[in-house]
Protein backbone atom coordinates (compact mmCIF):
# COMPACT_ATOMS: atom_id res chain seq x y z
CA UNK A 1 0.00 0.00 0.00
CA UNK A 2 1.72 3.05 -0.69
CA UNK A 3 1.56 6.36 1.34
CA UNK A 4 -1.17 8.29 -0.49
CA UNK A 5 -3.64 5.41 -0.41
CA UNK A 6 -3.13 4.75 3.36
CA UNK A 7 -5.73 5.77 5.74
CA UNK A 8 -4.90 8.61 8.73
CA UNK A 9 -5.24 5.97 10.98
CA UNK A 10 -2.26 4.38 9.05
CA UNK A 11 -0.22 7.14 8.54
CA UNK A 12 -0.44 7.89 12.35
CA UNK A 13 0.60 4.26 12.92
CA UNK A 14 3.50 4.57 10.96
CA UNK A 15 4.88 7.69 12.36
CA UNK A 16 4.38 6.32 15.66
CA UNK A 17 6.49 3.29 14.58
CA UNK A 18 9.44 5.60 13.39
CA UNK A 19 9.47 7.88 15.89
CA UNK A 20 9.44 4.69 18.17
CA UNK A 21 12.51 3.22 15.90
CA UNK A 22 14.32 6.68 16.28
CA UNK A 23 14.21 6.22 20.11
CA UNK A 24 15.50 2.77 20.23
CA UNK A 25 18.37 3.71 17.81
CA UNK A 26 19.24 6.34 20.72
CA UNK A 27 19.15 4.08 23.04
CA UNK A 28 21.42 1.76 21.57
CA UNK A 29 23.81 4.11 20.90
CA UNK A 30 23.75 4.35 24.18
CA UNK A 31 23.55 1.11 26.46
CA UNK A 32 23.89 -1.39 23.63
CA UNK A 33 20.47 -3.35 21.93
CA UNK A 34 20.30 -5.64 25.10
CA UNK A 35 19.45 -2.90 27.05
CA UNK A 36 16.65 -1.55 24.56
CA UNK A 37 13.61 -1.29 26.63
CA UNK A 38 10.07 -0.24 25.41
CA UNK A 39 9.24 1.03 28.84
CA UNK A 40 12.17 3.28 28.92
CA UNK A 41 10.70 4.60 25.03
CA UNK A 42 7.03 4.77 25.49
CA UNK A 43 8.06 7.14 28.69
CA UNK A 44 10.24 9.23 26.83
CA UNK A 45 7.28 9.69 24.22
CA UNK A 46 4.97 10.21 27.22
CA UNK A 47 3.09 7.40 26.47
CA UNK A 48 2.14 4.58 28.81
CA UNK A 49 3.40 0.78 28.41
CA UNK A 50 0.23 -0.77 27.07
CA UNK A 51 -0.47 2.00 24.63
CA UNK A 52 3.54 1.38 23.25
CA UNK A 53 2.70 -2.32 22.98
CA UNK A 54 0.10 -1.22 20.29
CA UNK A 55 3.02 -0.77 17.76
CA UNK A 56 5.22 -3.12 18.73
CA UNK A 57 4.00 -6.19 20.98
CA UNK A 58 7.60 -6.86 22.31
CA UNK A 59 11.32 -6.10 22.35
CA UNK A 60 11.97 -8.76 19.70
CA UNK A 61 9.55 -7.47 17.44
CA UNK A 62 11.20 -3.86 17.71
CA UNK A 63 14.93 -5.68 17.17
CA UNK A 64 13.73 -7.41 14.11
CA UNK A 65 12.46 -4.28 12.56
CA UNK A 66 15.52 -2.71 13.44
CA UNK A 67 17.45 -5.35 12.11
CA UNK A 68 15.41 -5.74 9.05
CA UNK A 69 15.69 -1.88 8.14
CA UNK A 70 19.01 -2.20 8.57
CA UNK A 71 20.16 -5.44 6.34
CA UNK A 72 17.51 -3.35 4.18
CA UNK A 73 19.98 -0.43 3.85
CA UNK A 74 22.60 -2.31 2.92
CA UNK A 75 21.48 -4.77 0.55
CA UNK A 76 19.88 -2.01 -1.33
CA UNK A 77 23.18 -0.41 -1.42
CA UNK A 78 24.98 -3.49 -2.77
CA UNK A 79 22.45 -3.72 -5.52
CA UNK A 80 22.37 -0.25 -6.40
CA UNK A 81 26.03 -0.48 -7.09
CA UNK A 82 25.73 -3.45 -8.97
CA UNK A 83 23.38 -1.76 -11.36
CA UNK A 84 25.28 1.46 -11.54
CA UNK A 85 23.25 3.75 -9.68
CA UNK A 86 26.30 5.24 -7.37
CA UNK A 87 29.50 5.89 -8.17
CA UNK A 88 31.17 2.32 -7.39
CA UNK A 89 28.75 0.90 -9.88
CA UNK A 90 29.58 -1.18 -13.10
CA UNK A 91 26.24 -0.77 -14.57
CA UNK A 92 25.23 -4.01 -15.82
CA UNK A 93 24.07 -5.92 -13.14
CA UNK A 94 27.36 -7.07 -11.86
CA UNK A 95 29.85 -5.24 -9.42
CA UNK A 96 33.58 -5.49 -8.82
CA UNK A 97 34.94 -7.06 -5.50
CA UNK A 98 37.11 -3.75 -4.62
CA UNK A 99 33.72 -1.25 -5.50
CA UNK A 100 31.72 -3.56 -2.97
CA UNK A 101 34.07 -3.47 -0.67
CA UNK A 102 34.21 0.07 -0.60
CA UNK A 103 30.17 0.42 -0.48
CA UNK A 104 30.44 -2.06 2.60
CA UNK A 105 33.00 0.43 4.51
CA UNK A 106 31.36 3.49 3.79
CA UNK A 107 27.91 2.11 4.87
CA UNK A 108 29.76 1.10 8.58
CA UNK A 109 31.17 4.32 9.00
CA UNK A 110 28.06 6.06 7.85
CA UNK A 111 26.41 4.75 11.74
CA UNK A 112 28.42 2.17 13.34
CA UNK A 113 25.26 1.38 15.99
CA UNK A 114 23.71 0.19 13.01
CA UNK A 115 26.91 -1.81 11.78
CA UNK A 116 27.10 -3.85 15.38
CA UNK A 117 23.48 -4.59 15.70
CA UNK A 118 23.92 -6.71 12.84
CA UNK A 119 27.56 -7.42 12.65
CA UNK A 120 28.37 -7.49 16.13
CA UNK A 121 27.78 -9.46 19.45
CA UNK A 122 24.15 -11.06 19.29
CA UNK A 123 21.62 -10.16 21.59
CA UNK A 124 21.15 -12.52 24.70
CA UNK A 125 18.00 -14.26 24.00
CA UNK A 126 17.21 -13.10 20.38
CA UNK A 127 16.59 -15.05 16.97
CA UNK A 128 15.83 -13.36 13.75
CA UNK A 129 13.02 -14.59 11.85
CA UNK A 130 13.41 -16.18 8.83
CA UNK A 131 12.86 -13.07 6.37
CA UNK A 132 15.79 -11.46 7.67
CA UNK A 133 17.78 -14.53 6.20
CA UNK A 134 16.68 -14.16 3.08
CA UNK A 135 17.72 -9.96 3.04
CA UNK A 136 21.18 -11.41 4.16
CA UNK A 137 21.07 -13.55 1.39
CA UNK A 138 20.73 -10.76 -1.04
CA UNK A 139 23.61 -9.41 0.15
CA UNK A 140 25.88 -12.85 -0.35
CA UNK A 141 24.12 -13.02 -3.79
CA UNK A 142 25.46 -9.71 -5.39
CA UNK A 143 28.95 -10.92 -3.65
CA UNK A 144 29.01 -14.00 -5.08
CA UNK A 145 27.88 -12.43 -8.60
CA UNK A 146 31.54 -10.10 -8.27
CA UNK A 147 33.55 -13.58 -7.55
CA UNK A 148 35.05 -15.17 -10.28
CA UNK A 149 37.76 -17.03 -8.69
CA UNK A 150 39.73 -19.33 -11.73
CA UNK A 151 40.22 -22.76 -10.69
CA UNK A 152 43.72 -23.14 -8.34
CA UNK A 153 45.11 -26.01 -6.69
CA UNK A 154 43.03 -27.86 -4.96
CA UNK A 155 42.58 -26.39 -1.37
CA UNK A 156 41.35 -28.29 1.91
CA UNK A 157 38.33 -25.67 2.35
CA UNK A 158 37.76 -25.63 -1.41
CA UNK A 159 36.89 -29.42 -1.07
CA UNK A 160 34.45 -28.55 2.35
CA UNK A 161 33.18 -26.11 -0.02
CA UNK A 162 32.20 -27.91 -2.75
CA UNK A 163 29.22 -30.71 -0.21
CA UNK A 164 28.56 -27.45 1.96
CA UNK A 165 26.97 -24.47 -0.18
CA UNK A 166 23.42 -24.61 1.45
CA UNK A 167 24.21 -20.69 2.12
CA UNK A 168 24.98 -19.74 -1.58
CA UNK A 169 22.30 -21.76 -3.45
CA UNK A 170 21.65 -18.40 -5.30
CA UNK A 171 24.64 -19.92 -6.91
CA UNK A 172 24.60 -23.47 -7.61
CA UNK A 173 26.94 -23.45 -10.34
CA UNK A 174 29.55 -20.84 -8.56
CA UNK A 175 33.00 -23.36 -8.13
CA UNK A 176 34.43 -23.83 -5.10
CA UNK A 177 37.31 -21.50 -5.76
CA UNK A 178 34.73 -18.23 -5.45
CA UNK A 179 32.80 -19.33 -2.64
CA UNK A 180 35.77 -19.70 -0.81
CA UNK A 181 36.92 -16.28 -2.52
CA UNK A 182 33.88 -14.60 -1.20
CA UNK A 183 33.60 -16.34 2.33
CA UNK A 184 37.51 -14.19 2.62
CA UNK A 185 36.28 -11.56 1.46
CA UNK A 186 33.22 -11.16 3.59
CA UNK A 187 35.45 -12.35 7.01
CA UNK A 188 38.46 -10.37 6.53
CA UNK A 189 37.13 -6.95 5.57
CA UNK A 190 34.11 -7.80 8.68
CA UNK A 191 37.12 -8.33 10.78
CA UNK A 192 39.23 -4.80 9.99
CA UNK A 193 35.78 -3.36 9.98
CA UNK A 194 34.71 -4.15 13.07
CA UNK A 195 37.99 -3.53 14.79
CA UNK A 196 38.44 -0.07 13.59
CA UNK A 197 34.54 0.49 14.32
CA UNK A 198 35.50 -0.59 18.20
CA UNK A 199 38.58 1.60 18.09
CA UNK A 200 41.15 -0.90 18.24
CA UNK A 201 43.16 0.94 16.28
CA UNK A 202 42.87 4.12 18.08
CA UNK A 203 46.48 3.65 20.27
CA UNK A 204 48.08 2.24 17.29
CA UNK A 205 48.77 5.40 15.23
CA UNK A 206 48.18 3.58 11.50
CA UNK A 207 45.12 4.30 8.99
CA UNK A 208 42.39 2.11 9.13
CA UNK A 209 41.60 2.95 5.66
CA UNK A 210 45.02 2.42 4.60
CA UNK A 211 45.15 -1.10 6.46
CA UNK A 212 41.22 -2.10 4.87
CA UNK A 213 42.81 -0.57 1.05
CA UNK A 214 45.56 -3.38 1.66
CA UNK A 215 43.10 -6.03 2.45
CA UNK A 216 41.25 -5.44 -0.09
CA UNK A 217 43.89 -5.41 -2.79
CA UNK A 218 45.07 -8.51 -1.36
CA UNK A 219 41.84 -10.12 -2.05
CA UNK A 220 41.35 -9.11 -5.40
CA UNK A 221 45.01 -9.21 -6.50
CA UNK A 222 46.40 -5.88 -6.24
CA UNK A 223 45.87 -2.16 -5.88
CA UNK A 224 43.15 -0.64 -7.85
CA UNK A 225 42.63 1.81 -10.30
Amino acid sequence: MTGSTKTPRERYRQQVREEVKEKAWQQIAGSGASALSLNAIAKQMGMSGPALYRYFANRDELITELIRDAYRSLADAFIAAAAGDDDEGAGDGRQDLAGLAHVLRRWALADPHRYFLIYGTPVPGYHAPADITAIASELMSVLLDACSAPAAESHAFEDHLATHRAWADSHPDAPPAALRQALAFWSRLHGVLSLELAGHFTGMGLDPALLFQAEVDALTGGPTT
